[in-house]
């Protein structure tokens, strides 16, 4: 038997979930749903690596990457490790770039299933032929310019003789022509197009790494676009835009003019939630990657769990996790969410009280921020309060509510623990480092001990995570004024406009 109840007489299902254009935000709650479920995830280079900490801790994680002219394994080896999987009754994520069906190769493996008649649900996901033109400030239709457009291989079948593009066609019957995997073969394309009719002078673009902020684009013609890209030296994954909307990117592209487009920011993680510092430098156009990535362990069943849940008034889920670790402990003792008594029950921020009624629970007690918390808890003094969170838990809130004269302790039922699967990124890549507390700066030295390069802006919080950095052996060359998340945003913009932004 699975995690999920299959035997092994049952085939299990697979899911070829579309992992989007590249930024991971893209990901459908469908494909987050898949992921969360999945026995093995079966992965592709193009789906951002952040994705894969939405699997459980212990699905296996299975890398076939491929890209042009270089495949890690073979299709028919992918199709077979499919099946071998699902045959076990496993549930199996497929996680490919883009759409499973536009130019994906997602029929073949779907077509392969379906013959051993194991179950397939395909879970479309945003292609970057629209979503990547959209991030550049091209739309792919506009009334004004194109009522019309064509998704086209720039990279087709090297095994057949001859080409199936009917270039003639292609070159005439739509207004906006978009090429998926064709920068290497670009001349060509441009070159076929123009042979078949279409102006030398039509506009035309290259996007490199659309969606991310390391998007670059390079506008042009049929007639220069491949010598235009050629020296500003973009390399795949691209795609190439043909028509007249290329020209309305000089109106509308948004993505280019944040104020940290094109900056890669880390951030030290001491917490699985994203920071609301990750959150600002993303809404800034930063490309952020907070590690490493943590995972949840629930904790085993120490003392008398059953009698300390009776025996609170009220029962304080401090994260939207905390249910889910509880009832796996509960589990393991042959009970259930019944066991949760007559208490009442409160939560700590919106996304945990969200979790909470999900499970069918109504909540007592939710105010929309932590932030003084115990200020407006409903209860009388010397009530028992019973906190269910992470191991290191909200020790501020455990003091808050006993000077508000509640009998408070602690029930820890999961802690947080670096996932090893995700490779930690080399820290030379990054432009800048974001300090947001003195845990984030021990973070930062135990996941890279050699520290920052010279070249790198190191921004701290405040003067005590300064300290501790200092003592770290660890340079801090800015401090935010205000001691918030929002002014460290603000410095790293200041540090980082003068500066070149990296290939």
């Amino acid at each position: 038997m699975t995690r999920h109840g299959h035997s092994t007489s049952t085939p299990g299902t697979v899911y070829l979930v579309g992992a989007g254009p590249g930024d991971p935000g893209l990901l459908t709650r469908h494909g987050a749903d898949a992921l969360a479920r999945a026995d093995v995830v079966v992965y592709d280079r193009l789906a951002d690596d952040s994705m894969l900490s939405l699997a459980p801790a212990d699905a296996e994680l299975v890398y076939v990457g491929k890209q042009a002219a270089v495949h890690a394994v073979p299709q028919p080896r992918i199709n077979q490790l499919l099946s071998t999987h699902a045959e076990q009754g496993k549930c199996v994520v497929r996680l490919k770039g883009g759409d499973p069906f536009v130019f994906g190769r997602g029929g073949e493996e779907a077509t392969h299933l379906r013959e051993r008649g194991i179950p397939c649900i395909v879970v479309p996901g945003v292609t970057s032929a629209v979503a990547a033109p959209a991030y550049a400030g091209i739309p792919v239709t506009d009334r004004r310019h194109a009522s019309s457009f064509a998704v086209i291989t720039g990279h087709e079948d090297p095994t057949r003789p001859t080409s199936r593009i009917d270039w003639h066609g292609v070159a005439h019957g739509a207004d906006t022509l978009v090429f998926l995997m064709g920068l290497t073969n670009l001349a060509s394309i441009c070159s076929r197009l123009i042979d078949e009719g279409r102006p030398a002078t039509a506009a035309a673009a290259v996007i490199e790494r659309g969606t991310t902020p390391g998007q670059r684009v390079v506008t042009g013609t049929l007639a220069d676009l491949a010598g235009r890209v050629a020296e500003a030296g973009l390399h795949p994954p691209a795609l190439i835009v043909v028509g007249d909307v290329v020209q309305l990117r000089r109106q509308l592209a948004w993505h280019d003019s944040q104020p940290l487009a094109g900056r890669r920011i880390l951030v030290p993680r001491v917490r699985r939630r994203p920071s609301e510092i990750v959150r600002l430098l993303k809404a800034a156009g930063a490309e952020v990657a907070e590690v490493p990535v943590l995972r949840s362990e629930t904790l085993p069943v120490t003392g008398d769990l059953h009698g300390r849940l009776d025996a609170a008034d009220w029962l304080v889920f401090t994260s939207p996790g905390a249910l889910e670790a509880l009832l796996e402990q509960l589990g393991t003792l042959g009970s259930d969410i019944r066991a949760l008594g007559a208490g009442r029950i409160a939560a700590a921020g919106p996304a945990t009280a969200a979790q909470l009624r999900r499970c069918g629970l109504r909540v007592d007690y939710a105010p929309e921020t932590t932030t003084g918390f115990a200020d407006g808890f409903p209860a009388s003094s010397h009530a028992t309060a019973l906190l269910i969170g992470e191991e290191v838990g909200e020790r501020r809130m455990l003091r808050d509510l006993a000077a508000a004269g509640l009998c408070c302790s602690e029930l820890p039922v999961s802690r947080l623990t670096v996932d090893d699967r995700a490779p930690l990124p080399p820290i030379e890549q990054f432009d800048a480092i974001a300090l947001a507390s003195s845990n984030t700066a021990r973070r930062l030295m135990e996941a890279y001990p050699d520290g920052p390069t010279d070249a790198q802006v190191v921004v701290s919080i405040g003067p005590m995570t300064s300290r501790t950095a200092g003592r770290l052996g660890l340079r801090v060359d800015a401090e935010a004024a205000g001691a918030s998340p929002a002014a460290v945003v603000r410095t790293l913009v200041e540090r980082l406009e003068t500066r070149p932004t990296g290939d």
